[in-house]
């Protein structure tokens, strides 16, 4: 595709950025990184479907939108830029991919773009998250829109409806390549690789982008699809957000077989079963497929909410699973692919036990999930870790899934010294590494991630 973008930095108000997080991430002018915002201007279509299964572009539409950039020196650069699909399940915009991976491209000097891709993440809208429980209902507080939030900064920003959002998304990739002008948000950047990645309602929209649109466009290289249900967001309408309810209701959509975008999808345990059922959508890896489903993990976790956990309100601790450093290594595996050839290490699923009334996880002797991506958490536990949350909680509780330490006779049991303990979790540490799940530059995190609980040295 040819895109017509418009660049505008945005300064002046408050001064600072709107897109929420819980985690204030890594030093970015420390790692000579700088954070930059942009409006961005051009015309976008929406896509309807045609009687031969094909889509066709309709209704031209101009849009302002928002994009958050954080660079690194043209001399750090190493060619991928991640653009990621703004989260708006809570009313506004968020990043949580960029909260798991931001160490990950600091250290190897990828760049970052965030879009405020969907009608919510402009206009505001109402949380989502009890929409997610059924796919219908409402929920939450209305979120404002990022004019009412800071009209010096964001004035002038608009957003034609969900719609349109595959079309502006597309665009703004595309345009983010064609960096000649001096006033370009990656001036001086020689931009070879363009990733997309996004969690949750936005891995339902890349779901739905990998499958009929990117082909199209050619503006993404890949895409990192984190934490998606069992289908994709339908194409949306003009003029407001879209229902979220059919990607889970179903049918499942897996990746379409003749793909060429690689496409990369990591799981957690609630995304796999619960009312996600990404286990009806799952297929096999393929030269340009590749999927994990990580045990000990939930859809959302204490890396995401961080030091804000007691507000949830949850009856447990939250998940403290180590998907975060699953997924800096997947995407350093997603660079390699597109630019080396190099496919990632597959990984067997979680195990499932399909032959009951309905499926349900196989689990070891203290209630860990078996099978799929090992992490030293789970194969040196002193925690049960579960994606999956039953009883009379708030929907947000389930999507945090939860922790529980394992009792003082059973850590005595399996660790009859601290020195013990310490032995097996790096020997696990290091064979992740080993299977290529775990990045060597996460070794030393990992290791002080070590959960020895009341072991005593």
């Amino acid at each position: 595709m040819t895109a017509t973008i418009a660049f505008r930095e945005l300064t002046g108000g408050a001064g600072q950025t709107s897109v929420m997080s819980a985690s204030p991430g890594p030093d970015l002018a420390g790692h000579g990184y700088s954070e930059l915002e942009f409006a961005a201007s051009g015309i976008a279509r929406r896509f309807v479907d045609r009687p031969d299964g094909e889509l066709d572009g309709v209704d031209p539409a101009p849009f302002t939108t928002r994009i958050l950039v954080r660079r690194p020196d043209a001399a750090q650069f190493n060619g991928h830029v991640v653009v990621e699909w703004f989260n708006v399940s809570s009313g506004a915009d968020s990043a949580p991919e960029y909260t798991y991976v931001a160490k990950e491209l600091v250290r190897s000097g990828t760049a970052y773009v965030g879009i405020s891709a969907q009608y919510t993440g402009i206009a505001g809208g109402r949380d989502s998250v009890d929409l997610e429980t059924t796919g219908a209902g409402t929920a939450g507080v209305q979120g404002d829109s990022l004019e009412a939030k800071d009209p010096e900064r964001y004035a002038g920003l608009h957003h034609p409806g969900d719609g349109y959002s595959y079309d502006m998304f597309g665009s703004i990739a595309q345009a983010l390549r064609d960096n000649d002008s001096e006033y370009h948000p990656l001036a001086g950047l020689d931009v070879r690789w363009v990733i997309a990645a996004g969690e949750s309602q936005s891995a339902m929209a890349l779901t739905t982008y990998v499958n009929r649109i990117a082909q199209k466009h050619g503006a993404i290289d890949a895409a990192l699809i984190h934490s998606r249900p069992l289908g994709q967001l339908p194409l949306g309408e003009r003029g407001k957000p879209i229902d979220i309810s059919p990607a889970y209701a179903g049918p499942p959509h897996p990746i379409r077989s003749d793909a060429t975008t690689p496409a990369f999808v990591v799981q957690t345990e609630t995304d796999v079963l619960t009312d996600f059922r990404y286990i009806e959508a799952r297929q096999p890896d393929t030269d340009v497929f590749r999927a994990w489903e990580v045990a000990g993990t939930s859809h959302a976790d204490l890396v995401q909410i961080g030091e804000y956990e007691d507000l949830l309100g949850c009856p447990q601790p939250v998940n403290r699973g180590q998907q975060v450093f699953v997924l800096r290594a997947a995407l350093a595996h997603l660079r390699e692919w597109i630019e080396n050839g190099t496919p990632p290490p597959t990984s067997a699923p979680l195990d499932v036990d399909v032959t009951a009334a309905s499926p349900r996880y196989a689990r070891d002797d203290v209630g860990n999930v078996l099978g799929g991506v090992r992490t030293p958490c789970v194969d040196a536990p002193t925690e049960v870790l579960s994606g999956v949350v039953t009883g009379d909680v708030p929907r947000i509780c389930v999507l945090f899934g939860s922790t529980t330490p394992l009792s003082d006779d059973e850590l005595s049991t399996r660790y009859p010294t601290h020195a013990d303990y310490l032995r097996t979790y790096e020997a696990s540490t290091d064979d992740a590494i080993a299977r290529g799940v775990i990045s060597p530059a996460d070794r030393d995190e990992v290791l002080a991630d070590a959960r020895p609980g009341p072991l005593t040295a």
